[in-house]
C-alpha cells in the first residue's frame, strides 16, 4: 500500500542555482549535500520544503518544456508576496491560464532547467465543489 510522497527529484545543470529557489524563494531548508562523497549517480542535495523532500542532482537538463509540474499549496494571502519574490529572482513567470472563479489562483514559473512549477492557493476540495456547481448549472 501506498503511505504517501516519499520525495521529489530533479535534474538539474547547477546545484547552486537550484539552491537558490529552494531556499531564498520558497523557503526550503537545505538538510544534505553530497560534496564530494557521492553514493548516488551524481553530487545532490536534500531540502525540506513544510515537509516534503525534494532532491537536486547534478545532470543534463530538459530539452523541452511541457504542462507537467508540480505545484506547491500557498496562501492567498501570500500571493502577491511569492510572486514580487520569483521575479526579483529573475524566475520566468509565465501569465495565468483561464480558471473559473472560485479553484484558486496560481503563479506558474519556469526554472532554468526547464521544470515547471506552480504555486497555487486553491484545494482539492475547492476544485471539486466549484466544478460540481459548474456541472449542476450546465445541466
Amino acid at each position: 500500500m501506498i503511505e504517501g510522497l516519499s520525495h521529489m527529484t530533479f535534474i538539474v545543470r547547477d546545484l547552486d542555482e537550484m539552491n537558490r529557489l529552494l531556499v531564498d524563494v520558497l523557503g526550503a531548508e537545505e538538510v544534505y549535500s553530497s560534496g564530494e562523497v557521492q553514493f548516488s549517480v551524481s553530487s545532490e542535495r536534500f531540502f525540506l520544503l513544510n515537509g516534503i523532500w525534494i532532491a537536486i542532482m547534478e545532470g543534463d537538463p530538459l530539452t523541452e518544456r511541457s504542462y507537467n509540474h508540480v505545484a506547491f499549496k500557498i496562501a492567498d494571502d501570500d500571493f502577491e508576496l511569492h510572486l514580487e519574490k520569483l521575479r526579483a529572482a529573475e524566475f520566468e513567470v509565465k501569465p495565468p491560464r483561464p480558471r473559473v472563479e472560485g479553484e484558486g489562483r496560481s503563479i506558474y514559473f519556469y526554472d532554468r532547467d526547464n521544470h515547471l512549477f506552480e504555486l497555487h492557493t486553491g484545494t482539492l476540495g475547492d476544485r471539486l465543489a466549484r466544478y460540481a456547481k459548474g456541472r449542476e448549472a450546465a445541466e
